[in-house]
């Protein structure tokens, strides 16, 4: 598969290497230095272009490939309240494609799922308070992360005394979320139900950013072979 890369950061250099050990092959990056690539043949040529970059340009790198054919697979977050009325219409309107995750750890796909289903189960035990925490490196600009946002938007799906969710809140109807940036810590997401009897915690704490640019190449491979408005619980059925 040929395969183009958008951000060439730390993550986008991870992407590669386990790209090419995948017997992939890497036919354009695009970094800020040359956003000119974006109208080579070498760009166009490929298949999938994987994306990782910061939220204000990942809206317009999206309609950048888009327009030369390519489809996308996306990381970053915090473009989705401003564009993504105009991405869901791309896609199911326009025969544009994008795969978009908040996290593409193979671990955080089946946090997920866990978290789902505790959530469930939790709704018949009012007793229990629940709240969040992530914690990222000290260069991650966007809080809260992707993840504790689609996390936090599982629980208030299934908690019924939860409207929304928060941070800084003390509000007992919305599911509080906090930050805390340290050090150069991945990722670590945390939900915990607390009642005055117990504490039930569950956490997932990525040891590097590996799982999720493995996760980032499986996610182009599926991209490859399909269309529309892609997620993770499209390509994992848990």
């Amino acid at each position: 598969m040929k395969i183009a890369l958008i951000g060439y950061g730390k993550m986008g250099k991870m992407i590669e290497q386990i790209a090419l050990q995948r017997g992939h092959e890497i036919v354009s990056i695009i970094d800020i230095d040359n956003q000119q690539d974006f109208d080579s043949p070498e760009f166009a040529s490929a298949d999938v272009a994987i994306e990782f970059t910061a939220p204000q340009a990942a809206y317009g790198n999206y309609l950048k490939a888009w327009a030369k054919g390519v489809k996308v697979v996306s990381g970053s977050t915090g473009w989705m309240k401003e564009h993504g009325d105009d991405v869901r219409k791309a896609c199911a309107e326009d025969g544009k494609t994008l795969f978009w995750a908040s996290n593409f750890s193979i671990g955080v796909a089946i946090f997920s799922a866990v978290n789902r289903y505790l959530a469930k189960i939790m709704n018949q035990f009012p007793q229990y308070d629940v709240e969040m925490e992530e914690t990222h490196h000290v260069h991650k600009l966007d809080h809260p992360s992707g993840t504790a946002i689609t996390l936090a938007e599982e629980i208030v799906a299934e908690i019924d005394r939860k409207e929304a969710w928060a941070e800084d809140t003390t509000d007992p109807k919305m599911l509080r979320v906090d930050h805390i940036r340290r050090g150069e810590v991945p990722g670590i997401h945390t939900v915990r139900y607390d009642s005055d009897a117990d504490l039930i915690t569950i956490t997932h704490d990525a040891h590097s950013r590996k799982g999720f640019a493995l996760g980032a190449v499986l996610a182009a491979e599926y991209t490859k072979e399909h269309q529309g408005l892609l997620t993770i619980s499209d390509m994992f059925k848990f």
